[in-house]
């Protein structure tokens, strides 16, 4: 374990809970001798009680690095990755560790390295394994590449660590990704072996969508305080209340997926009413405001995505039109703006299909296409298709739709 401080100690001190033996190294000499007499530099629930516990026996804090090396078969590193002044991750810590650390190794030997440092997607695919290979080592033959994000939380991370809700290993080769595997095992949590560069992203997509919520939140106190006469915590009590953050059918999770953009009623309306209402009251809530022009630049970027892969003379098939599926509703669905900026393209060779909101639609909106009567019957007619809608007939026929070019903005299949 390249690294002993909040991360690097918690998973070094959890893999010697498991029985591992672990070696730890860290080039500040004073952490090293604090953590020799059993004293942690930092306060973190039951680290003390368990470094005491393994210390000298599972777990070696060594001076020697080669010895570390020698003796291990995964090396991970857990060294800071600070902002630099412009924003981004100052990786310098990681490239002293990794030369240092491959300086240790010899060919024959194979050992993966664990990039468990939080670093941005495609760090370690363009910056880390060219890196490495400039050292004379050839990633996957005689070195192994993985890297393995933490998801800890200061004041949980023993039980985050040792408890899990998810393990994930992003990896360049199989082997590598493999042995990295075969220590989680013991652990009772779903282990997701994915690319190195998703394996990044989706610890970024954990962090920002926390700071979303959190700049969210205080934006909405801000709008509360400005209009006035609210009681901002009750108001946060109650909302927590809502069944959809804690379970099933219609939890969370079903807002935090990639689509169309959102539609209905109720989301477009009131996100821009309480927009206004707030300017109106002397306080731009940015984040609002970005949230309705991500909203329709979605569906911008699927019209440019599909105008840049079909003919606008080919006929293309529209598959949903509601806003959401399970229901008949089309007020304010992505779908209308989507298909009016088609017909703008001078794509007027457009058929859709909806198993439930085809009559709505037509109604409502008077667009110059086709409707379908059924999903087969499109099918037939189109070489080329558009996912709008959710639908479980629609991911009951994959096998069919995706004979076709499927342009799928409701990630349905893989």
């Amino acid at each position: 374990m390249i690294g002993l401080g909040f991360v690097g100690l918690t998973t070094a001190l959890g893999f010697s809970d498991k029985g591992y033996k672990v070696y730890g190294y860290d080039i500040d000499l004073k952490k090293n001798e604090q953590l020799t007499k059993g004293a942690i530099p930092f306060y973190e629930p039951y680290l003390v009680e368990k470094l005491n516990e393994h210390l000298n026996k599972n777990f070696v804090i060594v001076d020697d690095l080669q010895q570390a090396v020698e003796n291990s078969e995964m090396v991970f590193i857990c060294v800071g990755t600070p902002s630099n002044t412009d924003g981004s991750a100052d990786l310098r810590y990681i490239f002293e560790a990794i030369k240092s650390v491959v300086s240790c190794i010899k060919k024959q030997e194979f050992k993966v390295l664990v990039i468990k440092s939080t670093v941005p997607p495609a760090t370690t695919s363009k910056k880390i394994k060219p890196f490495i290979e400039s050292l004379g080592m050839k990633v996957g033959v005689d070195i192994g590449l993985t890297n393995n994000p933490e998801f800890l939380r200061e004041g949980h991370a023993w039980d985050d660590f040792m408890k899990p809700d998810r393990i994930v290993i992003g990896q360049e080769d199989d082997k590598s990704g493999q042995i990295v595997e075969k220590i989680y095992q013991s652990f009772d949590a779903p282990i997701y072996r994915v690319t190195l560069n998703s394996a990044e992203f989706i610890k970024y997509l954990s962090n920002t969508l926390l700071a979303t919520l959190i700049s969210y939140a205080n934006e909405q106190s801000l709008i509360a305080k400005s209009i006035g006469d609210i009681d901002i915590k009750k108001a946060f009590q109650v909302l927590h209340l809502d069944k959809r953050w804690f379970g099933k059918p219609a939890n969370m999770t079903s807002y935090v997926y990639p689509g169309c953009g959102f539609g209905g009623y109720c989301l477009p309306k009131d996100t821009a009413a309480l927009i206004n209402e707030s300017i109106k009251n002397a306080y731009s809530p940015e984040i609002l405001i970005s949230t309705l022009k991500v909203n329709n630049r979605m569906k911008e970027y699927i019209v440019n995505d599909v105008a840049s892969n079909v003919n606008e003379k080919e006929k293309l098939g529209i598959l949903g039109l509601a806003f959401k599926p399970n229901s008949n509703d089309v007020r304010d669905t992505p779908a209308k703006a989507i298909i009016e900026l088609l017909i703008q393209r001078g794509y007027t060779n457009l058929i859709a299909y909806d198993p439930m909101a085809m009559e709505e639609f037509k109604d409502a909106y008077s667009l110059p296409i086709e409707y379908a009567p059924n999903l087969h019957s499109l099918l037939s007619e189109v070489n080329h298709v558009v996912i709008l809608t959710a639908w479980d007939e629609f991911i009951k026929n994959e096998q069919s739709i995706i004979k076709k070019q499927v342009f799928d903005y409701r990630y349905l299949f893989n």
